[in-house]
């Protein structure tokens, strides 16, 4: 496939297709490295609220066109700006976080398929996906104190919950660039791959979860994330409620009859 022209990016600056179960979001502004402005992150959020709404996604997978995931903010659009820069941010945050949020409570595992440069929003994104599936190329950086800013996209929140208060602290003050088997040993990512394999990996990543039971899915990663909110008497009463709740699907008593009948299941998501 060749690479979308500078016009076609600026003018379909995300690129959505479903197919299977699996909802592919594709970051296209290459030209710039994917860098998010106003019309890419409402076209992030306009994409990721048709996703959630589509009871046949199964699994989405964000992922970027060109050299990069994403570099993070369009820093020239901010700068032209001028005094007006605050209403500029203004208007990515809150869409930018209302997809955060629908990405974090719709119950389709959600995938980042990673290569080049993850900066910024870029790693605000990789980290609230739910699983992390890397090029050996990256470059990760938070990023936001080059431009004298803090971090914004729920990087404060995922990423002392990733890699400890301590070390979240050493990223997101220093904003050195992490390589991809750091990336790794931190639990930035979950795996690592040769760059010509990412694609082929992650789809075999996704085709794997398309094929499991979403409900129960979409049950785990809420437990898991609420978790750290709860007590254990708390979190032990959501994940009875999560149990029985799951117990009442389709998915359960067909994942139930194929282990009395050592056969493998064949789970709907319903």
């Amino acid at each position: 496939m060749s690479a979308p022209t500078s016009a076609a990016a600026d003018e379909h600056p995300i690129r959505l297709d479903i197919a299977e179960g699996i909802a592919h979001i594709r970051f296209n502004r290459p030209q710039v490295l994917n860098a998010i402005n106003e019309a890419a992150v409402l076209a992030f959020k306009a994409a990721v609220d048709q996703v959630a709404k589509d009871e046949s996604v199964r699994v989405v997978v964000l992922s970027g066109e060109g050299r990069a995931f994403m570099a993070g903010g369009d820093v020239g659009r901010f700068h032209a700006a001028g005094r007006d820069a605050p209403k500029v941010v203004n208007a990515i945050i809150d869409p930018f976080h209302h997809a955060i949020v629908s990405l974090a409570a719709m119950p389709a595992p959600v995938i980042a398929c990673l290569h080049g440069a993850v900066a910024g929003a870029g790693v605000s994104v990789a980290l609230a996906a739910d699983l992390a599936i890397a090029a050996d190329d990256i470059k990760m950086t938070l990023a936001y104190t080059r431009i004298g800013t803090s971090p914004d996209g729920s990087s404060t929140f995922s990423l002392p919950r990733v890699v400890g208060l301590r070390k979240a602290m050493e990223i997101a003050l220093l904003s050195d660039t992490v390589d991809a088997a750091e990336a790794l040993r931190l639990g930035l990512v979950n795996k690592v791959v040769p760059a010509a394999d990412l694609a082929a990996e992650t789809d075999a990543l996704a085709k794997r979860l398309a094929a499991g039971p979403t409900l129960a899915y979409g049950r785990i990663k809420h437990l898991l994330r609420a978790s750290f909110n709860h007590s254990l008497s708390d979190q032990l009463n959501a994940e009875r409620d999560a149990f029985i709740a799951s117990a009442g699907t389709h998915d359960f008593a067909e994942g139930a009859a194929a282990f009395v009948e050592k056969r493998a299941p064949r789970f709907e998501g319903r």
